[in-house]
């Protein structure tokens, strides 16, 4: 006799839900690893004399 319906689909929606779950975690990871830098000297933005933005701090 074959296996109903319904044994089936309960398999396959935990498989699905296990591979979302895997899938939810690994993409986690990747957001963790690949943190860019977020210290203060990284973000501040300059303007020379000219009015123009750079990265590059003033002479004092």
């Amino acid at each position: 006799m074959a296996k109903s319906q319904a044994t089936f689909m309960k398999k396959q929606l935990e498989k699905n839900r296990q591979k979302k779950k895997e899938d939810k975690a690994y993409r986690k990871q990747e957001r963790k690893d690949n943190t860019g830098s977020t210290d203060l000297e990284s973000m501040m933005a300059y303007v020379n004399e000219f009015g123009e933005i750079t990265s590059i701090p003033p002479e004092k």
